[in-house]
């Protein structure tokens, strides 16, 4: 079992996630963020990940920093969760269509953070969540998880949809990637032989 608890502390948030990459989807959310908890509901669910997620943040601000830094710790999370990444699947990718939006997401392990993010929303806000802040949490993610990740909105008109849609794609392909590879156990998923 990859089960793993990472704490971050600063001056504007404390995040605590506990995590176990070989869950069954079980979610105990509680950010302070009800559309963030909403999202990282879609990733447990659909990345059959068991995860807890608790934040306190200065959200009297904005959301912000609660966000970003969710996605930096959930990042960090993944990196202890995975190790040396020996046996896993590494590239991961998912199409999820939610009514009218379709959307593509694909992640590779590789050891080198990189996000392209190309979701052209049709509005800024989902109720009171400025739908910007789901970049900053998936910059976040790659940047402490060590992952290229690819996400394109291929269609849609319902900010809600394309979001949610993103983040299910998200835990679909995270849930790839990470699966341990029967045929590769206790190997590199690299020719270098390390990530």
């Amino acid at each position: 079992m990859r089960e793993i608890a990472v704490k971050r502390d600063t001056s504007e948030t404390k995040i605590f996630i506990e995590m176990n990459l070989d869950g069954t989807g079980r979610a105990d959310l509680n950010t302070g963020v009800p559309f963030l908890d909403h999202m990282l509901d879609q990733i447990a669910r659909h990345g059959m990940v068991d995860l807890t997620v608790h934040a306190t943040g200065d959200t009297l601000i904005d959301d912000h920093h609660t966000v970003e830094d969710v996605g930096i710790t959930l990042g960090q999370a993944v990196a202890k969760a995975l190790g040396d990444k020996k046996g896993i699947t590494r590239y991961g990718h998912a199409y999820v269509p939610l009514d009218e939006t379709l959307s593509r997401v694909v992640i590779d392990f590789s050891g080198r953070p990189e996000l392209e993010f190309h979701v052209p929303f049709t509005r800024a806000r989902v109720g009171t969540f400025d739908v910007d802040l789901s970049i900053e949490f998936f910059r976040g993610f790659v940047n402490h998880a060590g992952a290229t990740l690819h996400i394109d909105n291929l269609r849609g008109i319902n900010a809600h949809h394309q979001i949610e849609s993103v983040f299910k794609a998200f835990g679909r392909a995270l849930r790839m990637a990470v699966e341990i590879d029967p045929r590769a156990v206790g190997q590199i998923p690299s020719t270098k032989g390390s990530l």
